[in-house]
């Protein structure tokens, strides 16, 4: 039983992929919950993962979870299987996802509430969650920021169309920090420059925005501080950017939570990512991982922005 945790995520996919030269690697540990996990654990000692996961929940898993030492009690097992899904990536970037479990289970198994929350994980300083741009969930976020946390959003996909002003200002203005990439947000609002991008989303409402753009680095914005900041990305071999956004987003939240520092924490949010980008699934954070997050944080902080 978990004593106290300072930060929670939701959900587990396992992710089957197949690479654009025919490979595949199959039952990699994914969803977003995962990688928000690492970026939340690299700097904070207590993170926890809700998610509905079944009895074919590979051990790897759970291992993964124990080296990491990140709290496993908000893992709800049924006789439902664990949510998967064929990820099939392109030479162009793309990815086109199928998911193989029915919608019903799928529907049981992501579902997120207050209520399925472990009663320590209810204490905790910050959730970060991943929406759909369409639904938002804002009634989950008033009930997370009601229990006395900070609340960060990602959406997971982009937007089926542009949306209307109620829409994003409803999006965007319930959590403390919101976080889309530049296909996102443009997905949204519409093509515009990534600064058109980052004051629409300030205007419609947001607090606090990291727009992510991926090799060129993070835009950030708050709505009470005309001042923009530019992260840039850190200089590592990328082997598979799946997963960078959810652990940039971790880093970020708990950067934010941590230090009331904008900058420093997209820095965070950055160190973070670039460990994902190194490899395929989700690494695991050792003290040798987090001595070499202290020292890519102090190049980035040597760095003029």
């Amino acid at each position: 039983m978990s004593v106290g945790v300072d930060y929670v995520t939701f959900n587990v996919i396992l992710d089957d992929i197949v690479y654009p030269d025919g490979q595949t690697r199959m039952g990699v540990l994914g969803g977003g919950g995962p990688q928000t996990a690492f970026g939340m654990r690299l700097w904070a000692p207590r993170v926890g993962l809700d998610a509905g996961v079944g009895r074919d929940l590979p051990p790897e898993v759970r291992v993964w979870l124990s080296a990491c030492d990140v709290d496993s009690s908000g893992l709800h097992v049924s006789e439902l299987a664990t949510p998967r899904a064929w990820q099939t990536l392109e030479e162009d970037g793309r990815r086109v996802q199928v998911w193989r479990v029915p919608g019903q289970v799928l529907g049981v198994q992501l579902r997120r509430s207050v209520e399925r929350l472990p009663q320590a994980y209810r204490r905790a300083k910050g959730f970060h969650l991943g929406v759909h741009p369409h639904e938002g969930e804002s009634a989950l976020v008033a009930d997370l920021k009601a229990l006395g946390a900070v609340v960060s959003v990602e959406v997971f996909r982009p937007a089926d169309h542009p949306m209307s002003d109620a829409q994003v200002r409803a999006l965007v203005s319930g959590p403390d920090l919101f976080s889309p990439n530049l296909e996102e947000a443009a997905s949204m609002l519409g093509e515009r420059t990534p600064e058109a991008l980052l004051q629409a989303l300030v205007d419609a409402g947001a607090r606090r925005v990291a727009l992510r753009m991926g090799a060129e680095g993070t835009l950030l914005a708050q709505a009470d501080n005309p001042e923009r900041v530019h992260i840039p990305a850190v200089a590592v071999q990328v082997v598979d950017p799946v997963g960078a956004g959810n652990a940039f987003c971790g880093g970020l939240l708990v950067g934010w939570c941590e230090t009331g520092d904008w900058a420093l924490a997209g820095k965070y949010g950055a160190v973070a990512a670039s460990f994902v980008v190194e490899q395929v699934g989700v690494p695991v954070v050792t003290p040798a991982v987090q001595a070499e997050a202290q020292r890519r944080l102090a190049g980035l902080r040597e760095r003029r922005l």
